[in-house]
């Protein structure tokens, strides 16, 4: 993977190009200091991915975005973000002009410790990446040779055909209708991660303002991300979208996101209501917020009275919390793959066959309605 660094820190880029370096099948074809030059080293070096500072002189990075959306074949941009109230407004900004994802700038005072977390941060979308640009590549030559050594398309986890597919998904839904009765949920879960700000803002304003029931979502961001994330989110939906607060008593017609890095659990109140937790517990699945520990919380406390949704994003985590819902009884939606931006949490609950529905982003809004209202 061909990559260029635009930074207006000498340093960090020293620091960003050490931490690349340090992957397999990446090269470091060329570093800029500031937007304008980024432009130019892009449209001459023609890069697979470009990590993006924010803010940087002569161009910022949100006019690089837009001047990146006139060019052909233009590289995937990581976005190197302060971990700051600006800097989250800005990076939500940069997804929705198009950036793959983010990442924050260690704040750490040795140049080894940061290099060792943009490693840690940086590996699993560069792998991410790598599979779709393998993929772009297909669609674009026609040739399949690149990921021969891949897995099996997902898909073939139902069947090898369209028709086979639907026949094998209504027959779980089948069983899993009847697993859980005809209890209608008494909330929504929703866990999301890469590609989550955009998947968020595609489905939560689809959503009836009279769905009834409170949704409770982790979106793995650090702290203060996620407050720009629901301020965005709470201008475009007819519910009203708030970060959650520790020790509050939820109410139907919101949504509440889990604080960024932190965790969020669900509780029982005395009069029978949904008390949020937030905890500094540890991460898991090196998350925190943590979708699974979400799930679980809503498993153990309420049993048989949650839907679940699972979103694009990295990794499997969820899939342990939906095992444990599923038992229950709760109905549980996955994104597909195409509508994902990474099909690695979706995959996962598919995978293991604890999913009802596995459906295109655009219809999960038109389920969640039916399955809350008793007409799945």
């Amino acid at each position: 993977m061909r990559v260029i660094i635009a930074d207006d820190s000498i340093l960090f880029r020293k620091i960003m190009a050490d931490a690349l370096g340090g992957l397999p099948d990446v090269e470091i074809v060329g570093q800029a200091a500031n937007g304008k030059i980024a432009v130019q080293k892009v449209r001459g070096l023609k890069p697979d991915l470009l990590t993006l500072d924010m803010e940087m002189p002569e161009m910022d990075g949100l006019a690089v975005l837009d001047m990146l959306k006139a060019m052909e074949n233009a590289p995937m941009v990581i976005v190197v973000s302060a971990q700051t109230l600006q800097g989250g407004r800005l990076t939500m900004q940069a997804l929705q002009k198009g950036a793959f994802d983010f990442i924050t700038k260690p704040d750490t005072p040795s140049s080894a410790k940061s290099r060792e977390l943009l490693i840690t941060e940086l590996a699993p979308r560069i792998k991410a990446l790598s599979l779709r640009l393998g993929i772009r590549n297909i669609l674009r030559t026609g040739k399949t040779s690149a990921l021969r050594a891949s897995p099996a398309p997902s898909a073939a986890t139902f069947a090898t055909s369209a028709v086979s597919a639907k026949s094998a998904m209504d027959d779980i839904g089948q069983r899993m209708a009847r697993l859980a009765g005809n209890a209608k949920p008494e909330f929504v879960l929703i866990g999301v991660s890469t590609g989550g700000p955009n998947a968020l803002a595609s489905l939560l304003p689809s959503l009836p303002a009279a769905l009834g029931v409170p949704i409770f979502i982790v979106q793995h961001m650090p702290p203060l991300f996620t407050q720009t994330l629901a301020e965005n989110l709470d201008g475009k939906c007819s519910l009203r979208v708030r970060e959650a607060c520790s020790d509050e008593v939820a109410k139907p017609q919101t949504i509440y996101i889990a604080p960024g890095g932190r965790q969020m659990r669900l509780a029982p109140g005395p009069d029978g209501n949904i008390i949020m937790q937030i905890t500094d517990d540890p991460p898991e699945n090196n998350c925190r917020p943590s979708v699974d520990y979400l799930f679980r919380s809503a498993a153990n406390q309420f049993p048989g009275k949650a839907m679940a949704v699972i979103l694009t994003g990295m990794g499997s985590d969820g899939t342990l919390g939906l095992r444990l819902l599923k038992r229950h009884g709760c109905t549980v939606i996955a994104q597909d793959e195409e509508s994902c931006v990474v099909y690695g949490m979706p995959k996962a609950a598919v995978d293991a066959g604890i999913v009802d529905f596995v459906l295109p982003l655009e219809s999960i809004a038109s389920q969640i309605s039916a399955t809350v209202r008793g007409f799945a």
